[in-house]
């Protein structure tokens, strides 16, 4: 069945009913087979069920090709793309209002303002609870928003092989950056391996960067850093602030002092005092307010890090290595990219199998048919 699967997903063949007719009509798949011909729903039940076997044999053959040298785990670049989900926007759109209502009913009810349809409720939830694929969020995508899933991919240096995928519905990569490093991590040899990662600034977090590095992981990733939007656009930004550690205070461009005022979660705030900032000469290049307030990233030294190791030149490796494969998977391996599996796991099931099936394609590239057969043989 798996070998059914990649000739299909090789092929661009992902039904299980043309996989079907492709086992009795196409001799390639009779050889490959031993002319055994499952019907459809065998071919659709194997997929279905063996979600965490196809992902495992994915990692065995980038297990294998470690071993023959074809990855090296030196460098990986990190990168996301969105996959159309296989429900439509009507049904997405359908459920949401399910939601809201459901909502709206249960906060009526706790301030006991209406009187509540109980039977509409209980079938508004039942419908709830029917529904295929209750991940699917929208996502924004080049054909606006749609139902979709943000498919991460780690991607290896020497032969852009990639070594692990998975599948958020996470509309965004912010919180993508650590699990991804570590995933690949661990496909690259374990924890402790040392690994350089690059990725473009939506992964920028601080927290994860600094988590990242403790494990051996170095990230080139631009950070992206807030700035002082009130104003007319020329007050002085963080950069005009020296800190002084020894003292855990700012040195404003005045010369006086911001000392700490609260501490938040990912950020501490430091604040001037009223009487000195309202008495400042600068006053009017500085702060808007009573007295300038400035906000210091819990993370921010690992932040800095990860912004100067984001050179030119990593840059330029990201986009060579995390770009094509996405393009290979959407329209050379899946044909169109929408997944025909609901939900999740699903989805993750789709992806382990194009991802082997893109991975054997650039294995064959680079050894050769007869050499990669001999290999695996």
């Amino acid at each position: 069945m798996l070998k059914l699967y990649l000739y299909g997903y090789l092929h661009q063949v992902r039904s299980s009913r043309r996989l079907e007719a492709e086992c009795r009509r196409n001799i390639e798949v009779m050889w490959l087979l031993g002319r055994l011909a499952p019907d459809h729903k065998s071919i659709a039940e194997f997929r279905r069920t063996h979600s965490e076997a196809v992902s495992e044999a994915g990692a065995e053959l980038v297990r294998f090709a470690r071993e023959v040298g074809l990855v090296r785990g030196e460098w990986v670049a990190i990168d996301g793309s969105k996959f159309r989900a296989a429900s439509s926007s009507e049904s997405v759109h359908e459920r949401r209002a399910l939601e809201r209502y459901l909502d709206r009913m249960e906060q009526a009810d706790a301030e006991d303002e209406i009187e509540i349809d109980s039977e509409a409720v209980a079938a508004a939830l039942e419908k709830l609870r029917q529904h295929r694929e209750p991940e699917a969020r929208f996502m924004r995508t080049r054909s606006g928003k749609v139902p979709a899933y943000n498919v991460q991919t780690a991607v290896d240096g020497a032969h852009a092989l990639i070594v692990t995928q998975q599948v958020s519905d996470e509309a965004t990569d912010n919180r993508s950056l650590q699990p991804m490093a570590e995933a690949a991590q661990q496909a690259l040899g374990g924890p402790g391996t040392p690994l350089q990662v690059v990725a473009d600034a939506g992964y920028s977090n601080g927290e994860q960067a600094d988590a990242c590095e403790k494990q051996g992981i170095l990230a080139h990733v631009p950070a992206v850093r807030g700035v002082n939007h009130r104003g007319d656009g020329t007050l002085f930004q963080r950069s005009d602030f020296a800190y002084d550690e020894a003292s855990d205070t700012f040195r404003c461009p005045a010369g006086e002092r911001l000392h700490r005022h609260q501490r938040k979660e990912r950020w501490i705030v430091y604040a001037g005092q009223p009487e000195v900032c309202g008495g400042c000469a600068l006053r009017a290049r500085c702060t808007v307010g009573s007295r300038r307030l400035l906000k210091k990233h819990r993370y921010g030294e690992a932040l800095d890090r990860m912004r100067e190791r984001a050179t030119a030149e990593a840059m330029r490796l990201r986009r060579s290595l995390a770009e094509h494969p996405f393009a290979a998977l959407k329209y050379q391996i899946l044909g169109h990219p929408r997944f025909l599996l609901r939900g999740l796991r699903g989805a993750r099931t789709e992806i382990s199998l194009g991802v082997m099936a893109y991975n054997l394609k650039r294995m064959t590239r680079v050894l050769g048919a007869s050499r990669l057969t001999a290999q695996l043989a």
